[in-house]
């Protein structure tokens, strides 16, 4: 298996541009004026300001419906949307002529959606503009031999809505990881040159119906790019539609907590508990994610030793974790080899940041409570005694 990259453009870092395509033919370039109005710059930013930009397509007018890469909108909640500017019959293709017009030529939008497996998200549009055209459908999934084209918008230079053609050389299942986490979904694999930036593109047939959208490129094969079948994208929009999960960072300031972030990007919370000491609490700085179930964990250390638990202890960590409310004792392993104990919580990515606060306030509580805990003496009371007395504290 060979590794895959993801082609959303971050922090405006840009690569090589792809060439428009010389318009030899009648059919290449009424396609690519069918295609245009249902294809989308887009613009988002993360928690930390860094900003990233992609392609997608208008899927649904009733809805106000776009498609793009669940890499390209990341953890952001909301995105700018362009729409190419035709005048004349040509598209503007100036990348710094959008971003000088924005109160006039961009859209707001809001992730509605997100499924990480396939690696496709939806964009909710306040509105629409009046020249945008939602994009067919194919019926069915294109077949190796067939030509396809795409419209883009790779970085390296100014140009936007950038013309590729190419030929499918194989449909199939495919399991694969990039940047971004794993992946699992029908795959169109296409001989075209996609590019960073081209995230999300239309891939469309000879009558201009989609059958796909550009997803990564091999890093190792010259030409090989991947793209998600339409049947995935169909799936997906007929599904119950799951929301993307805040940044952490966005969490942590909405549920006004203080906080720094870690040496290792996570992000570290000091709670005061009521015996007056303090407990660092940490929060991941990315969510974990199985399926269609997203979760964001949180842990407090409360011992480092170089010596192994004693069975003694840990079965009375056993005992105490089925009595916890949410969360459980762990013993991990560094690679100093010392022996960490910690509580750790997973809690619902898609939680309110009220939930996330009063899970750190929970992980600390517990933890606290365990560090005058460790001492060897015998335990005289029951497991749920024991932590009432610790939720007390």
């Amino acid at each position: 298996m060979f590794p895959v990259i993801a082609v959303a453009i971050t922090s405006l870092t840009l690569a090589a541009p792809s060439v428009l395509a010389d318009d030899s033919t009648d059919s290449a370039t009424n396609n690519y004026m069918k295609v245009l109005p249902s294809t989308v710059w887009i613009i988002t930013a993360n928690s930390n300001n860094e900003t990233s930009t992609g392609t997608g397509v208008f899927v649904d007018a009733k809805r106000r419906l776009v498609l793009t890469n669940a890499h390209v909108v990341g953890d952001s909640r909301s995105a700018v949307v362009f729409f190419p500017d035709i005048k004349n019959g040509q598209p503007a293709v100036k990348r710094k002529g959008y971003l000088d017009q924005v109160l006039k030529l961009a859209k707001p939008g809001k992730i509605v959606a997100v499924d990480r497996k396939r690696d496709l998200a939806l964009i909710e549009l306040s509105e629409v503009p009046e020249r945008a055209k939602a994009i067919d459908l194919a019926t069915q999934s294109i077949l190796p031999g067939d030509k396809v084209d795409l419209i883009g918008n790779p970085g390296g230079s100014d140009v936007l809505w950038v013309y590729t053609s190419g030929t499918v050389r194989s449909v199939y299942e495919k399991k694969f990881n990039s940047d971004h986490g794993k992946h699992e979904f029908k795959v169109v694999e296409t001989q075209t040159p996609i590019k960073p930036g081209d995230s999300g593109g239309p891939v469309v047939n000879a009558q201009g119906k989609l059958v796909a959208i550009a997803q990564s490129f091999s890093p190792n094969f010259n030409l090989v790019s991947y793209c998600v079948d339409i049947s995935e994208i169909k799936a997906f929009m007929d599904s119950s539609w799951k929301p993307a999960p805040l940044a952490t960072g966005t969490l942590l300031k909405n549920a006004d907590l203080e906080h720094t972030v870690h040496s290792t990007g996570h992000y570290q919370v000091e709670r005061k508990l009521k015996s007056g000491k303090t407990q660092t609490v940490f929060v991941a700085k990315d969510t974990e994610y199985f399926e269609r179930a997203d979760v964001r964990k949180v842990w407090s250390l409360v011992s480092v030793s170089k010596d192994e638990p004693t069975g003694e202890l840990m079965m009375r960590l056993m005992r105490q974790s089925s009595a916890t409310k949410i969360g459980g004792w762990a013993v991990e392993k560094n690679n100093s080899d010392e022996y960490l104990i910690l509580y750790v919580a997973k809690l619902d990515a898609t939680a309110s940041d009220e939930a996330l606060s009063g899970t750190i306030e929970y992980v600390a509580r517990i933890a606290g409570a365990m560090n005058g805990q460790l001492k060897p003496k015998e335990e005289k009371t029951s497991s749920s005694e024991t932590l009432a007395a610790w939720l007390s504290k």
